[in-house]
């Protein structure tokens, strides 16, 4: 295990570049064991942009070429957009730099699994960012479902509904755009459920699936053209889990009322639960002796990660599962161990999101790869 500072190199610096730099600078206030950090080197594009969020961010420099610093970094996180996944990462995994990578894997099945042909082959950690996973409640449920509180898992259902996309006039971005993101809803937001269901559930056998674009094309940012929409606004797909499980899948960027409404339900022969990421320290619990529905405030120091934040009744936000994410990744790193939700993981997740989008092309059932 190393104790020296491990130095962090992050390509991007939007939205997901800010929600692992704030991560990176709570870990060391609530996280004692956690490894030390050094926000080394911030890598992007614009360097005037770059610089500006160099020192909004905390890094202590700049770099406008991921080459350049894949050598140099002990961690590299690529948390670009979907096209510039693969490259980078691949790259980092083969100069022995262990990877933390931005869902979906990447925006093609080929290009996953040569990321997790690069993972194998390297003998450094490489994660994938399923962030889901290290929420209280779902870790909460995670362990109930493996001591058999629940009996035999029967039904699993996830979607996740949001309504950013609903006015035909919100502009065009790179996520609507196949050869840059892949796909649309499916990859953005299917593949959190996908991830969720094999977390909780297992792996998915055969789906069948339906994928849909309401709007074909959408304004630039300056109003001056319109550019094609490539990708789904939305996807539904029936799953048949290889352990007899029956599941339904869901998403959408077009369901009015739902800013970010990742919900699962999960029912077995002795109880149930459902979760929403609206109200993410909440569970539901129905269990095998109980006459309804219990809701559980996961805020108690035994819950899981609790402990390391606030007294009883004071609840976390949705950037405390990065800070939880990426303490359980940074300490795999320090111990020289695996990682889950690992490139294998992203890569099972990206068979599934293949198999929905083969579904719908032959309008039949079809197994995952």
């Amino acid at each position: 295990m190393t104790t020296e500072p491990l130095d962090i190199g992050v390509l991007g610096y939007r939205f997901m570049g800010k929600a692992h730099a704030n991560a990176f600078a709570r870990l060391p206030m609530f996280f004692e064991d956690a490894p030390e950090l050094n926000r080394d080197v911030l890598v992007g594009r614009d360097q005037e942009a770059l610089e500006d969020a160099a020192d909004s961010l905390g890094f202590a420099r700049t770099a406008t070429d991921w080459r350049e610093v894949i050598d140099d970094v002990d961690v590299f996180y690529n948390l670009g957009p979907n096209h510039v996944h693969a490259e980078p990462s691949i790259a980092a995994l083969e100069a022995g730099t262990p990877v933390f990578c931005e869902k979906p894997l990447a925006p093609t099945l080929d290009g996953a699994e040569s990321m997790a042909a690069a993972a194998a082959g390297a003998d450094v950690p490489a994660g994938v960012a399923f962030n889901y996973r290290f929420i209280p409640a779902i870790q909460y449920a995670k362990n109930l479902i493996d001591a058999g509180e629940l009996g035999e898992i029967r039904h699993f259902r996830g979607r996740y509904l949001q309504d950013w996309l609903t006015d035909p006039e919100a502009p065009w971005s790179w996520r609507n755009d196949e050869e840059l993101a892949g796909s649309g809803a499916l990859g953005d937001l299917g593949a959190h459920t996908v991830d969720l269901a094999r977390f909780l559930v297992g792996d998915v056998e055969r789906v069948s699936g339906h994928l849909r674009t309401f709007v074909e094309e959408r304004p630039v940012e300056d109003g001056s053209e319109t550019r094609p929409v490539t990708v789904d606004d939305a996807y539904s797909a029936q799953v048949a889990f290889e352990n007899g499980v029956m599941g339904t899948l869901e998403a959408s960027r077009f369901a009015n009322g739902h800013k970010n409404d990742h919900t699962i339900e999960i029912e077995g022969t002795k109880g149930s639960l459902r979760f929403s990421l609206e109200r993410l320290n909440e569970l539901e619990l129905l269990r095998e002796d109980g006459r309804g529905f219990e809701t559980i405030l996961m805020t108690e120091a035994e819950d899981p990660y609790i402990e390391h934040w606030w007294p009883p009744g004071h609840v976390i936000g949705w950037e405390h599962t990065f800070v939880h994410e990426n303490y359980e990744f940074l300490s795999a790193v320090a111990e020289d161990v695996a990682y889950e939700p690992s490139f294998a993981d992203g890569l099972a997740v990206q068979r599934v999101l293949d198999a929905v989008e083969r579904s719908d092309a032959s309008g039949e059932w079809v197994d995952v790869a």
